[in-house]
């Protein structure tokens, strides 16, 4: 009797122990959907540089950078985005609830980040002037899912 109550007292602390560690773990979607805005923000970075004259224009380059992109958009990110991954659920997430709420207009939103990051890719390599025209609407479509689903770091 006595080495059932050791075993079952043992198995208890072991799954506060492993429930305390699982609520610790970052979540796999919400870590694999920053490491996506990360990719962004490197390509968009590269082109962004290019566009500003901080860099030198590399045909080459461009044209990776802005087909990172367009693939990155491509995307089925449904994974990515599981209920319950929003700022007020967990920690560690800038995704606001309202991504998840009836009447969301995130996948149309996603939808013009899509189109624009293919229009940037089909012309990246045509020189400077086509990065600048590509890149507005580009920031045109991540700010307008940002400033909708994405909670200010004020």
């Amino acid at each position: 009797m006595r080495k059932l109550v050791l075993a079952t007292a043992a198995l208890a602390t072991l799954g506060i122990g492993s429930a305390a560690i699982g609520q610790s773990a970052p979540n796999p979607a919400v870590k694999a959907r920053q490491g996506l805005m990360n990719n962004y923000a490197l390509n968009l970075g590269v082109l962004g540089a290019m566009a500003k004259g901080d860099m030198e224009y590399n045909a080459e380059t461009a044209k990776i950078a802005a087909d990172n992109l367009a693939a990155l958009s491509a995307t089925n990110q449904m994974l990515l985005w599981p209920e319950g991954t929003d700022n007020a659920s967990i920690e560690g997430t800038a995704a606001l609830p309202a991504i998840w709420e009836a009447g969301s207009d995130v996948g149309a939103k996603s939808d013009a980040l899509t189109e624009a990051a293919a229009a940037l890719a089909a012309t990246a390599g045509d020189g400077v002037d086509a990065i600048r025209t590509g890149m507005g609407p580009v920031g045109q479509a991540c700010g307008a899912c940002h400033k909708s689903y994405r909670a200010s770091n004020n």
